[in-house]
């Protein structure tokens, strides 16, 4: 199959690079300096996962010279600039093409398929630690990465996401076909949430949440309150949130941070109305009393 990844950072270049390397038709959609590199040289990896190595070469272009049509597309952008891709798929994708958002913000899937009625929009998510330390290298940082992915009806079930999970488990990449995807999608926010949350509150990296204190109690009270929400929602997690997204956390580098935290130093467009003020705005429309993320998204400038 053909794929497509728009969006070649952390998480959209480890997709491509690894699919690559396995031997798979990919190309990736970047920009500016990354894509110069990436085109010129390759995409270098540094990974705990398969060590450093250079894919190359790596079928790469913006989304102006790029002509062919994906069997399935990997959406890979920040949640900011996801708009702007509608166009670029109306145009390149031919009637079964299907779209597997890979986002931080939940419910991504179903705003797309409001714009893109006659192709079929999964939802996702990935666990990964991941992002671009120069224009064409990308630093892995942990050992976790898994794509979760599915459709939110079972009646929009197709085959051909089976072969993408055979795909990306012949890359390396740990493949989940979620049975509910609603649920498992939110299970991850609960997570990049709560950390995002931490890291720009406290300007910490994880290895601060990783020990006792402050920073990992509110690492925890953040995830109950997100849990108290999924309920609300009519959404009941299958694990132990808590104790999963802490053993995702002490599994991470002492050194990694949220990409929230990351673009709000560097002064860059954030995920942070996404991430952090829309849970408050989901809290009060379904009546469950967040005091902690009110009182993080107050500080961080949340306006009703």
């Amino acid at each position: 199959m053909k794929y497509l990844v728009i969006g070649a950072g952390g998480t959209g270049g480890s997709i491509g690079a690894f699919m690559t390397e396995a031997g798979k038709d990919v190309t990736v959609i970047a920009r500016g300096q990354h894509l110069k590199a990436i085109q010129e040289n390759g995409l270098q990896m540094e990974t705990t996962i398969k060590g450093n190595y250079t894919v190359y070469p790596m079928q790469a272009w913006d989304m102006e010279h790029y002509h062919e049509q994906p069997d399935v597309i990997f959406n890979c952008v920040k949640g900011y600039s996801l708009e702007e891709t509608i166009p670029f798929i109306k145009r390149v994708a031919h009637k079964d093409t299907v779209v597997i958002p890979i986002l931080n913000i939940y419910g991504t899937g179903g705003r797309m398929q409001e714009l893109l009625p006659h192709l079929l929009v999964t939802d996702g998510c990935i666990y990964i630690a991941a992002e671009i330390k120069e224009p064409g290298t990308i630093l892995q940082k942990g050992n976790i990465f898994r794509v979760v992915y599915g459709v939110r009806k079972p009646e929009e079930y197709r085959p051909v996401l089976e072969q993408v999970a055979a795909d990306l488990q012949d890359s390396a990449i740990t493949a989940v076909l979620s049975d509910d995807i609603r649920r498992d999608a939110l299970q991850k926010f609960t997570f990049v949430s709560a950390m995002g949350a931490c890291g720009v509150y406290y300007d910490i990296n994880a290895g601060a949440a990783q020990q006792e204190g402050k920073e990992r109690d509110t690492f925890i009270t953040l995830m109950h309150e997100i849990e108290a929400l999924a309920e609300a929602m009519g959404i009941h997690l299958a694990v132990d949130i808590v104790k999963t997204n802490l053993a995702i956390l002490d599994n991470l580098s002492p050194a990694a941070n949220a990409s929230l935290q990351r673009d709000l130093k560097q002064g860059k467009d954030s995920e942070l109305d996404g991430l952090v003020f829309e849970v408050v705005r989901l809290g009060r429309k379904y009546g469950v009393q967040l005091p902690t993320y009110e009182m993080m998204a107050e500080k961080l400038g949340f306006k009703d």
